[in-house]
Parts: structure tokens; sequence; C-alpha cells
């Protein structure tokens, strides 16, 4: 469905950045004339989370610059994501953010969106074209950390559950640190694989780990470096009794998440993570830069932070407000930047 933001500087002419407050007469062109500007966010993975905050941050930068913002969410249908693309070429924006989505499918739609002097960004997918940035939460350390946390806690000899869907960038990046643990630590045993992007996220894949658990009991660690997989997992292990024998590790936060990882008896340990409204607003941002004439770099990263359950309890930490006050990091990334740029309001 196609929605559309007009949004004005008018509401962003008072935040303030750093020394100063940026205005239209401090930026370059475009964004001298900002009403004038238009993106587009063509998404294919919106359910759960962390695609609203996600989506919220790409709104809010937006808004702060100034730019019209046009959302094209294709449900992860590959094929209309690809033809989204195509629509916002034939509207003439200025610059698309494409939001994961598939190789195959998303290559030559960006191609063709390059080829029509559209500015491109993507988030956490590969559509191997030099000429577009990749804005990344950095998935191989969003993977690696998690896996320390799972070998600090449980050693390095277990029986292992792993969630995964092939193909799709962010996850194949985790791969990466997945095969390289168990690579570094053989007691490490993968005893089950999983995996499913079908909607509901949570609930399908809680299908599977069901099964997995039932037919390996002895699995002590599931990594589900995904947090609608991280759900999946934790719902499975209540339902079978299991949370108390089963430490689940995952990528990603929420303010839901943190309430079912403060749980009684919660399976879930640990997760590693951005703040997805912050990773909304440096993609926006990297766009910009582009749209200025300015270089973001061909691998545009956001840090993330390893969150456990400890930390959660014992910093009393509720939701993703609580959790920016105790990590900043969580508040803004200093990525992407510019003097010029007008930043959200805190």
């Amino acid at each position: 469905m196609l929605r559309r933001y007009f949004l004005t500087l008018a509401g962003a002419a008072g935040i303030a950045l750093g020394a100063g407050a940026a205005t239209a007469q401090d930026a370059p062109a475009p964004f001298d004339n900002p009403g004038d500007v238009t993106i587009a966010l063509v998404r294919y993975l919106s359910t759960g989370d962390f695609f609203q905050a996600y989506l919220s941050g790409v709104e809010t930068q937006a808004a702060a610059l100034g730019v019209n913002l046009r959302v094209l969410d294709s449900r992860q249908d590959a094929a209309l994501q690809a033809d989204m693309v195509d629509q916002a070429i034939a509207l003439g924006v200025d610059g698309i953010i494409i939001q994961h989505g598939l190789t195959e499918s998303m290559r030559d739609a960006a191609q063709r969106a390059v080829d029509a002097g559209i500015k491109v960004v993507a988030f956490d997918v590969n559509v191997e074209n030099e000429a577009i940035p990749q804005i990344e939460q950095s998935d191989y350390l969003l993977g690696k950390l998690a896996l320390e946390q799972a070998v600090a806690d449980n050693g390095d000899s277990f029986e292992a559950g792993y969630v995964y869907v092939p193909g799709i960038a962010p996850l194949d990046r985790r791969h990466v640190a997945w095969e390289e643990v168990k690579e570094a630590n053989a007691g490490i045993t993968e005893a089950a694989r999983i995996g499913t992007l079908d909607n509901p996220i949570a609930n399908s894949n809680a299908n599977q780990a069901r099964a997995a658990l039932q037919a390996n009991p002895t699995i002590s660690v599931f990594f589900a470096p995904y947090n609608e997989f991280a759900k999946g997992v934790k719902i499975a292990a209540d339902e079978l009794g299991m949370s108390g024998d089963l430490s689940i590790y995952s990528a990603d936060v929420s303010t839901a998440d943190i309430a079912l990882m403060r749980e009684a008896g919660s399976a879930w340990k640990a997760t590693v993570a951005t703040n997805p409204a912050v990773v909304g607003e440096v993609s926006v941002r990297a766009l910009a830069l582009m749209l200025a004439g300015e270089n973001p770099g061909a691998s545009v990263i956001v840090p993330p932070t390893l969150i456990t359950q400890s930390f959660l309890n014992d910093e009393d930490i509720r939701n993703m407000e609580d959790l920016g006050a105790k990590m900043p990091q969580f508040q803004h990334a200093d990525v992407a930047m510019a003097d010029w740029i007008t930043l959200p309001p805190r």
C-alpha cells in the first residue's frame, strides 16, 4: 500500500544540532529547498517491533530534514518489492532506501534506479552494486557478540538449536559468526536447524521450535539471531515447560522484547542490538549526503551493543527509553553526519 508523508521543514526548524541549529539557508542543494525533495522507502519486511521502530526513525529524520517521504511496503513479496522500486522511479523520487529483500529480486531493480539517476541506499540487503552504500548494524558482530555471551554462560560444549533463513543478507552475515564459533569450539553441536519468515514470524517459528525441542530434548542453547525468531523459540520453550533448561541468544531488541527477557524464569538470556529507530535515521542521513553530492562511504555501519537479561534486571530497564538512558549509544549514532543535517528531537 502506498502512503505519502508530507513533511515540512517548519516542524523541525527549532531542533538543535550540536552547537546550533541547521537551517535551509545553511544546507547545500537540494536541501536549501527541502520541500522539493522526495525520497521513497521500499520495504520487504515490516512485521514486528524492529521494523516499526525502523520506520519511525526514517519518518522522524525525514521530517527533521523537511523532505517528502513515500513508503511502499511489499510485505515479503519479492516480486512486488521490485515492482515498487519501479513505481518509485516512475514517480520521479530523488532517492530510494531499499529495506531488506532478496539479492536476486532486488539487484536489477536497484540498478534500474541508479540508471534513472536516482540515489539509492540499501539496508540489510546486498544488491551487489558499488554505487549503492550498504547500511548495516554490523550483523557479523551482532551474531559474534551474542555467541560469545552464549559460550561465556554455557561453556564451550553444548547442544544447540539454530534459527536461520538463508538468502537474507543480515541473517547470512550472522550465520558467518555461527559457523566460526562452531569451528572454534568442537564441543558445540548443532542438533537442530529451523527457520521461516512466514507470517506471523514468531508463531511460525514457535511451531518449528516446538518440534525441534521435542525431538532433541538435550538442546540447552538456542541461537535465534533475530528477535522475532527468539520470541518463537521462547513461546515453544514456555509451552513445553523447558524454559529453565534452555538459554536463548538473539539479535535486535524492542520494548516488547525487554518485557519478555525480564519475565520470571525467562529463557531469553541476551540479545545484541542497535536501536532500530537510530538505524532508520542513519539510513535517511546517508541518502541525504548522497543527494547533496557527498559520500557516506560504501559501508555505513551502526555499532551494536550486548544487552543481557541480568543487565536489564539490575538496572530495572522496562522499555527502549530506559535502555537509551542507560546506554547512550541507543539514543544516537554518530554516523552519516554533517553540520547541515538537522537531527530529530530527543
